[in-house]
């Protein structure tokens, strides 16, 4: 594909792009996806909304404040201007930012993005010998840092605190910036994978990426209006939170309330007091929301995003009996930025993920990259106006071929084209010549009435090669013991096809989770 000149100054991401031979196919069949060859995804969503709606509404909120699209209009300028006159920032520059979910972290996000530089926004739970990674591979020109979590920064890059210093500094520079005239096609991210396989990796995502991950998932499934209140557990620096608690609503002229840290059951009463509309967040908190008996609390609710990892039809189904209208569950990935399986509303159907989302291709594959027929196992690929260029990985031929994204799931097409999650690639255990999906067990065991949270992974068997092993969290008050061992067998047998039972269960306080919550199962084989 042939890349429209660069704005970047410093060319480290365009230099470190994949071969064009590795590179997936890109599809913009939707009118909608079709941007100029010059586009700042900062001006599109900021400067652009301001001079649609005006800058009066509510756009970024916390818990105590809220600033309008004027004054984050006036501030993400001002920063722009620290970055550039006072920081040297150029662009193409790397700027890493740390913090948690607070109108700061948003506006300097827009702030770098507005300056031609590329965003490297990390999780505020990383500690020094994962940022010292990051830092080796980014190579920033300067960290953005919440002055509350600066320790764990390596001490030779160059940082700015926000809070009380960047204000300080911003104060003085004017409220007006000529954003850089980025090419559509000019790296505007870099995210790293969440590591649920202890080795992340940095994507790389464009200016336009950015506009079609609105453009596609939240047009036309999550279907905001310019009223709407958003809200979400995920982190910015996980693309899932950066897409639907920033990205969507600012490109739907609406609001966005931006929570640092909130239980399950905190976010049920946040949602309620302040009459959020759109909700973004994992299956567990749902499932535990809905345990705690708090599910009336999101009665105002009109659209709930679960993603992130699988939704269990079990929650699903509860959500929707409790709450009176079905979950938007969501399969999306860091390699594609967002969604592009989904369903909403009448087209959910329990137990299947839902249908590709408009402006994407998906398809189900055998080993060889061939389609296989509907109802079939298989690898699934997809393609679309996003996709996947890792940052100087080889890596990228894994995840990439012949035009395809791999995702690393095993899906089932069916003949109504619904896709249903069958388990991750590597999550498929084969005992005793049997294939048995992990988060099929799972499913089962969630059903019975004294399973909080379970996790199923394969352990080594000398005399089947692996065996179905069963992590279990109990809910609170139930004894684990030999009893519960052999409830837990006889329900699983009783549910499902009795070759599937876990012949093995361990019961543990909490699953082990990363900082974006998703289930980290090679940690469980450590245990």
């Amino acid at each position: 594909m042939r890349l429209s000149p660069s704005a970047h100054v410093d060319p480290f991401c365009r230099d470190r792009l994949p071969p064009a031979d590795q590179w997936p196919e890109f599809v913009f069949a939707l009118p909608e996806l079709r941007y100029p060859d010059r586009l700042n995804a900062a001006t599109a969503l900021l400067d652009d909304t301001v001079a649609r709606f005006g800058p009066g509404r509510p756009c970024l909120l916390s818990p105590t404040e809220t600033w309008t699209y004027g004054e984050v209009l006036a501030r993400a300028n001002r920063v722009a201007h620290v970055l550039v006159t006072e920081f040297g920032v150029v662009p193409g520059d790397r700027v890493l930012l740390r913090g948690t979910n607070t109108p700061w972290l948003a506006t300097v996000w827009l702030a770098v993005l507005k300056a031609g530089a590329v965003a490297v926004t990390t999780m505020p739970m990383l500690r020094r010998t994962e940022l010292d990674k990051i830092v080796a591979r980014a190579k920033p020109a300067l960290a953005v840092c919440d002055e509350r979590l600066l320790d764990e920064l390596p001490p030779d890059l160059p940082v700015v605190a926000y809070g009380t210093e960047l204000a300080a500094r911003a104060e003085p520079h004017p409220a007006t910036f000529a954003d850089v005239p980025t090419a559509a096609d000019d790296v505007a991210l870099l995210a790293f994978t969440s590591g649920t396989t202890g080795s992340p990796k940095a994507t790389m995502h464009f200016h336009r990426d950015l506009l079609a991950i609105a453009d596609t998932f939240s047009r036309h499934v999550v279907r905001p209006t310019s009223d709407d209140l958003f809200c979400g557990t995920p982190p910015l620096a996980f693309t899932f939170g950066l897409g639907g608690l920033l990205v969507f609503p600012l490109r739907a002229g609406a609001a966005t309330l931006l929570v640092e840290r909130a239980t399950p059951a905190e976010l049920a009463a946040i949602v309620a007091e302040k009459r959020v509309t759109v909700l973004f967040t994992a299956p567990t908190a749902y499932r535990a929301i809905l345990n705690a008996g708090d599910g009336r609390l999101l009665a105002g609710v009109r659209r709930a995003v679960s993603a992130g990892e699988s939704l269990p039809a079990p929650v699903a189904e509860q959500y929707r009996e409790i709450v009176g209208r079905p979950l938007i569950d969501g399969l999306g990935s860091t390699e594609m930025l967002h969604v592009f399986i989904s369903s909403a509303d009448d087209d959910a159907r329990p137990g299947a993920t839902g249908k590709v989302v408009p402006g994407y291709q998906a398809a189900v594959l055998d080993i060889d990259g061939s389609p296989v027929p509907d109802g079939t196992p298989g690898f699934l690929a997809v393609r679309g106006p996003t996709g996947c260029r890792y940052l100087e990985d080889p890596r990228q031929r894994d995840y990439v071929r012949d035009g395809w994204n791999f995702t690393g799931d095993t899906y089932v097409r069916d003949a109504d084209g619904y896709f249903r999650f069958v388990a991750r690639s590597d999550d498929m255990i084969i005992s005793s010549g049997y294939n048995i999906a992990a988060p099929e067990v799972e499913e089962v065991l969630l059903t019975h009435p004294d399973v909080d949270e379970c996790a199923v992974i394969g352990t080594p068997d000398p005399d089947r090669g692996s065996v179905v092993t069963a992590f279990v969290v109990p809910r609170p008050g139930i004894e684990p013991g030999a009893d519960l061992v052999r409830a837990l067998q006889d329900h699983a047998k009783a549910t499902a096809a009795p070759y599937k039972y876990p012949r093995r269960v361990r019961f543990i306080e909490e699953l082990p989770r990363n900082a974006s919550g998703k289930l980290q199962r090679y940690l469980l084989r450590e245990l």
